[in-house]
């Protein structure tokens, strides 16, 4: 789920001066950079053979799948337990499964289970056999969500956690069948802390109350969960598991960096978190994309909802695609936040690997359709 682009942007990242990184003086004189591909520039993402590791699409439009035509770019739909009704995640995986199939090879679907019905006799057996059923139609990968952590509870009232033995069945399920998984686990670090109008995020908690954590009667901290999360994947060697969202880490690239050095089944996705890789240190951003640049995936979190409007959702995809673009492939000027920055003008290897090898390495099958 995406919450708001600038999430505790000011604060946790660019630290205490609340000012983002100085472009060069060409750049920080040079107009921003802004809207869709120029045709030149759309020649260059297109030939990454671009994927999209992170996204939600509920809907097939003709205008959409000619979008992703035109950009040459595969998506991974992901399907997000969000309530406990299994009826209204059958009709997200109908939708979903729609789209995948008529978006003539563009789409691959990352399946999912419903957490709150674990306490049946039958939990990991059922949802193992649904989860199977999905590999069968070409799924590559279940995503687990924060609700995990964060609102499923036992009968007296305590958190469930990722690492929790009722979910290791279908861990192991997973690394069997050469699948991966997708961990959404904890949120940033905002939703433990004292509400704060100035914090950029504050409306999205005050809009969505259920997921802040902050005062809450028996509320595991972030780093319990993230402690579980490692402990699923020091427990699970042979299971893939790629963090959505930096892995929840995106305040600390230092902690994220020892997790992705401890563990070699690890890695993360950047979905809805350009704000924290555009307000770090040009320098410091380049440098920590080198050293990890076999564990880094490309994606967005990009939605499109099955009551949104199709133009709206193909003028939005490809801006963020070309935003996203101009900030790791070139040294443009760009603006994020009403603030300037410079683009990395990542080598040419270093792209391949984000935009595509690593996404075929971390999700094996992910192209299958496609050819």
């Amino acid at each position: 789920m995406k919450l708001t682009c600038s999430l505790i942007v000011i604060l946790a990242i660019v630290g205490c001066s609340g000012q983002p990184p100085l472009p060069s003086q060409a750049a920080a004189d040079a107009s921003p950079v802004r809207g869709p591909f120029t045709s030149q520039e759309l020649l260059q993402f297109s030939a990454l053979d671009p994927i999209d590791t992170h996204t939600h699409i509920d809907q097939t439009a003709p205008a959409f799948l000619a979008l992703l035509q035109r950009l040459n770019i595969h998506v991974l739909d992901i399907l997000v337990a969000h309530t406990p009704d299994q009826k209204a995640l059958d009709t997200q995986s109908e939708q979903a499964w729609n789209f995948v199939k008529t978006s003539k090879g563009s789409a691959t679907l990352c399946t999912t289970f419903n957490p709150f019905g674990y306490r049946s006799p039958n939990f990991a057996r059922t949802a193992i056999a649904l989860i199977n059923h999905d590999f069968d139609q070409g799924a590559v990968a279940v995503k687990i969500w924060k609700n995990i952590g964060e609102q499923v509870k036992d009968a007296k009232g305590k958190y469930i956690l990722p690492d929790n033995p009722v979910f290791e069945p279908i861990y192991t399920d997973i690394a069997k069948q050469n699948k991966t998984l997708i961990a959404h686990v904890a949120d940033p670090n905002t939703i433990w802390e004292a509400p704060n109008p100035a914090a950029p995020d504050y409306s999205y908690y005050t809009q969505h109350p259920e997921w802040y954590m902050y005062n809450r009667a028996n509320a595991p901290s972030k780093e319990a969960i993230l402690v579980a999360r490692d402990h699923l994947l020091e427990t699970n060697p042979k299971l893939r598991v790629v963090g959505a969202h930096l892995g929840s880490m995106e305040a600390d690239f230092d902690q994220l960096g020892k997790r992705l050095d401890r563990y070699p089944n690890f890695a993360v996705d950047i979905a809805a978190r350009m704000p924290y890789l555009v307000m770090k240190s040009r320098p410091d951003m380049i440098a920590f994309i080198e050293k990890y640049q076999d564990r880094l995936i490309y994606a967005t979190d990009n939605e499109f909802p099955a009551d949104a409007k199709a133009d709206d959702a193909v003028r939005e995809w490809e801006n963020t695609y070309a935003f996203d673009w101009r900030f790791f492939a070139t040294n443009d000027t760009l603006e994020s936040h009403g603030h300037k920055v410079q683009g990395l003008a990542l080598p040419a290897p270093i792209l391949r690997k984000l935009y595509h090898d690593n996404a075929v390495k971390w999700f094996p099958g992910i192209l299958a359709a496609s050819h």
